[in-house]
């Protein structure tokens, strides 16, 4: 159940609009809740990785995943030297159990995984998305297609090779999506081609990206990276982590562990939230002039760690981020560089 809400601040020239809805909570997810409300993907890596997804049983025997004082641990391998001719590192891929269309998704993150050839993501896309990506785009391209044109994919949390900030990005496949930037005014800016519109708060984010579809660019997407380095890797963890959240309609949120911003029913979610309180998103793609219901499904959530692959292995985004060797072959050879390859969750609270 949610009631809406929509609020219009006059300022000089222009007009924020902030949306908003109180949800009511569906789901409270902490350790051991958290892992059973998810199931491992033992499959073939879709964006090509130096990776090698298990599933459960072997990834409990292998301590790979860990539930302790109500946290959830997922990581990689990191004791093991790979032959080159071998399957790649050990690594978990899991897939909530129920999906979602209309709904919030805070995650509370104390860790993610750092290190040279890491691709880790928190995702929601589904199974028809991710299994056909291989089959359609074929190797070399960089990830996530769908079998199912229809249902696209959101990526709240996602990086490469320790390179801050976090990117938040669209991936479409029914039609092309595309944004043209033009400036509105020093709070704004509007990026809009055929349906589509995208609102971006020039402070809080940069645009990475104005091309959704799917068949483009290698399957970049659309979408911005946060300005704040806090919100990814080694200074994401060295701040405690932080909490990311995604309502429907495509607005995505970050605040650090130690920022004074956070909402009050985000640090202590209780058993609803307003969203109308929780100021500007970081990336917000509204549905003002493109149907969403024609490029996004109901939705997995996904949460990975890969290796390498088509966007942290590409030789010149692996050589500009600073890292040693080749992806492939420091990710083969290195074992013990993966010891903070892992996420460590607090909690997830859904809410519809």
């Amino acid at each position: 159940m949610r009631i809406d809400f929509l609020f219009s601040v006059p300022l000089v020239l222009t007009a924020t609009m902030t949306l908003g809805a109180t949800y009511q909570r569906s789901s409270q997810l902490t350790g051991q809740s958290f892992l059973d409300a998810f199931n491992f993907q033992a499959i073939s890596d879709p964006t090509h990785g130096r990776v090698t997804y298990v599933n459960e049983s072997t990834a409990k025997a292998d301590g790979l995943v860990s539930v302790a004082n109500n946290k959830l641990t997922l990581r990689a391998d990191y004791t093991t030297k790979l032959s080159s001719s071998g399957s790649g590192r050990k690594s978990f891929r899991i897939e909530s159990t129920s999906q979602y269309k209309t709904h919030v998704a805070i995650f509370d993150i104390a860790h993610m995984p750092q290190g040279c050839g890491t691709w880790p993501a928190v995702c929601v896309c589904n199974l028809l998305w991710s299994v056909d990506l291989k089959l359609t785009m074929g190797q070399g391209s960089r990830g996530r297609l769908a079998e199912s044109r229809s249902q696209g994919e959101v990526d709240i949390v996602e990086g490469v090779n320790d390179q801050t900030p976090n990117k938040c990005s669209l991936h479409t496949g029914s039609s092309k999506i595309t944004f043209e930037g033009r400036k509105l005014w020093v709070l704004k800016s509007v990026f809009r081609l055929h349906h589509a519109l995208f609102w971006l708060n020039d402070r809080v984010s940069t645009v990475d990206g104005t091309d959704c579809y799917a068949y483009d660019n290698g399957n970049a997407g659309c979408g911005v990276k946060i300005n704040d380095n806090k919100s990814y890797g080694p200074q994401f963890n060295d701040n405690g982590g932080g909490c990311s959240a995604r309502i429907t309609g495509n607005q995505i949120f970050f605040w650090e562990r130690t920022s004074s911003s956070v909402p009050s029913d985000v640090k202590s979610p209780g058993s609803n939230v307003n969203t109308s309180n929780w100021g500007t998103p970081a990336a917000y793609f509204p549905n003002t002039h493109c149907d969403f219901s024609t490029h996004f499904g109901a939705h997995n959530i996904i949460i990975n760690l890969t290796f390498c692959g088509d966007w942290a292995g590409s030789s010149s985004v692996y050589a500009n981020s600073g890292c040693p060797s080749t992806c492939v072959d420091y990710v083969n050879n290195n074992p013990s560089a993966f010891k903070n390859a892992y996420f460590e969750f607090n909690s997830l609270n859904i809410y519809q």
